[in-house]
């Protein structure tokens, strides 16, 4: 049987019992106004938790003002991840991992849907009363609209990525007086830290945490100046991503799915577009996730897995009978072209289309793979926001950067800031 404290996470806030007369903090405050000034300035991600009352914890919860990855891992986990094994020491703690398909894959879907089937499944078993999931503005395919669905319907319509920032724990404003007592949350790494941080604060029973792999976000303006640079028809990209073959993948309304190399970006132009937040993370894996799904450590056209704990095993235990599992796999080397790669990005190179074919297919087929891929990502961005990070936050890096980062980025010779 397992342990308890993975049945109900230990209190990540300390908050005074109530006495006659008083209330919480979160009971007494207040939203803060849509285009305030946030706490975390330039660096706030726009997480939505200073959109609601739960304002009230925000020194401690946000990943920007206070990183508490050690605390948050032990009280979600049971455990902090263990630094010196490899795997967790890039992708955080685990039982398990592994690499999956949804055998019928659902029409629409970015990949072939097992986040959003996770969802209907999760509802449809009874185990949670709502999903915390992002919906699409009726005006615009890539405004984000958080919201708490209740049906299967709801969940499906969430499905595709929006890769913009959304202030996902804003519907936290909703959960009082909702009914909603079990709760599926569906996110990124600093929504999620945020989330887990006032866990203990809000009306639930049980809260599941579903996690997205994430990086390289960008405010609305800022994905618009990305697809002008760098897709044939900024207008009619239905969604893209970043994918394991090193292309990016843009799949358009009428169907015409289009790629592009990374090596063939708009380097000097888009250099700046990603918002200052991502810039200064280092939780691309969702460290505080009870299960993650993503792509970075599968083989292309396959989904990446890690289970965290129990409560990730009772979610993946949901879908597992409709998947093609596979193992994890690993191969080739990274160090070489992340440490190419650094210095090419610090002097905003930008290739000839043709060159930059060249060297996609070339790396696509011989470079880094499965799990390899996913290390030369995490290394890759991690160096690089490290670096960001000394040149325009130096009074913030010692506390920011956690262990399992500074150790990774230790790896590498950085450009001086």
């Amino acid at each position: 049987m397992p342990d308890r404290l993975f049945l109900r996470p230990a209190k990540s806030l300390s908050v005074a019992a109530s006495s006659p007369g008083s209330s919480l903090p979160h009971e007494r405050a207040r939203p803060l106004a849509k285009g305030s000034t946030y706490p975390a300035r330039d660096l706030c991600s726009q997480c939505g938790l200073c959109d609601s009352r739960w304002v009230a914890y925000v020194k401690d919860s946000c990943a920007f003002l206070n990183q508490r990855f050690e605390a948050m891992e032990t009280a979600a986990h049971g455990r902090s991840r263990d630094l010196e094994n490899e795997d967790e020491l890039y992708f955080g703690v685990q039982q398990k991992m592994l690499t999956a398909r949804l055998q019928q894959p659902i029409a629409g879907a970015q990949w072939t849907g097992i986040a959003s089937r996770i969802g209907v499944l999760a509802l449809e078993s009874g185990l949670v009363d709502a999903v915390l999931c992002v919906g699409q503005s009726e005006d615009d395919r890539f405004t984000p609209v958080p919201r708490l669905a209740r049906t299967p319907e709801e969940v499906l319509s969430a499905r595709v990525n929006k890769p913009t920032l959304s202030p996902n724990l804003e519907v936290l404003e909703q959960l009082p007086g909702s009914g909603i007592r079990n709760l599926l949350a569906i996110g990124v790494g600093c929504q999620i830290q945020a989330l887990r941080a006032v866990e203990s604060t809000l009306p639930l029973d049980q809260l599941y945490v579903l996690g997205l792999p994430c990086t390289d976000n960008v405010s609305r303006e800022g994905l618009q100046t990305f697809l002008e640079t760098t897709v044939s028809s900024p207008e009619t990209v239905v969604h893209y991503e970043f994918m394991q073959d090193f292309r990016i993948h843009f799949r358009h309304s009428d169907g015409r799915e289009e790629t592009v190399p990374f090596f063939g970006l708009d380097t000097p132009k888009l250099k700046n577009v990603f918002a200052p937040s991502c810039l200064s993370c280092f939780d691309y894996t969702n460290a505080g996730a009870d299960l993650v799904v993503g792509y970075m450590g599968a083989t292309f056209g396959r989904q990446w897995l890690t289970v965290r704990n129990p409560r990730g095993q009772q979610l993946l235990d949901l879908v597992e009978a409709e998947l093609d599992v596979a193992p994890v796999t690993s191969r080739g080397q990274r160090q070489a072209a992340v440490q190419q790669g650094i210095e090419a990005y610090d002097k905003a190179l930008k290739l000839p289309i043709w060159l930059a074919n060249i060297i996609g297919c070339f790396v696509g087929r011989f470079g880094p793979q499965g799990l390899e891929y996913g290390r030369f990502s995490i290394d890759s961005h991690f160096t690089r926001n490290a670096l960001w990070l000394r040149r325009n936050h130096p009074e913030k890096v010692d506390a920011h950067i956690p262990a399992f980062a500074k150790r990774i980025i230790s790896r590498y010779k950085l450009p001086n800031p």
